[in-house]
């Protein structure tokens, strides 16, 4: 059995990352926390916290075909939702041996240090799952 915490963030890809920091700010009043490249995810990203959880804009860098072609397809809009996990080792685990199917086996690297998985959408009716198990050093 997983231990899910909380929605950690809902993430929408972006082409302009600065104009969508102004709507998300003027329409919303949103202000960014955190904003970083994730040179593992070829992304940049901005953190806008809505209560617990935050918005996260994702904005292409440079390769990284498949967001490229998500914005060619689809535009602007929903990318994923993060569950923020306890152990996410085991978590991924409990997933593969349910037959789940997962675009990663084991955590990489995220955003705020935080480590990663991603399972298939295919395991959630269309829907590209996260995983998310906070670095709790990078909170304080």
């Amino acid at each position: 059995m997983i231990r899910i915490r909380k929605i950690d963030h809902v993430a929408v890809c972006v082409k302009d990352i600065d104009e969508s920091i102004a709507k998300y700010k003027h329409v919303l009043g949103l202000e960014p926390t955190v904003r970083e490249v994730v040179t593992s995810h070829k992304v940049e990203a901005v953190l806008l916290p809505a209560g617990e959880a935050s918005i996260e804009l994702l904005s292409p860098k440079e390769g990284n075909e498949g967001m490229e072609h998500f914005l060619a397809k689809r535009g602007p809009g929903l990318h994923h939702v993060a569950f923020e996990v306890e152990g996410i080792e085991a978590a991924l685990s409990t997933l593969k041996a349910l037959g789940v199917p997962l675009l990663d086996e084991a955590p990489r690297p995220g955003a705020r240090g935080h480590k990663v998985a991603f399972l298939h959408p295919k395991a959630t009716g269309g829907v590209l799952v996260e995983l998310v198990e906070p670095d709790h050093a990078t909170q304080k």
